[in-house]
């Protein structure tokens, strides 16, 4: 009986530290990839009118991102 609590709450542990993704609660988010940060960028230069239209799916394309498909 003295094994069977221990066991069951590193047991009960693992199983929730394996169902949030591995990471604990106390840990920072996990990084955005680049290529979503680059992306992310790019949409907001061209919401602020800094690149054309033109622009914006000539980086767009470079990224092998096509927005809207």
């Amino acid at each position: 009986m003295c094994l069977l609590l221990p066991l069951l709450a590193a047991g009960t542990a693992f199983w929730l530290l394996r169902r949030r993704g591995g990471r604990p609660p106390w840990a920072a988010p996990a990084p955005e990839p680049a290529d979503e940060t680059a992306r992310r960028v790019l949409a907001e230069r061209f919401a602020r009118g800094d690149i054309s239209v033109d622009e914006f799916l000539e980086r767009a394309s470079a990224l092998n991102w096509y927005p809207g498909t």
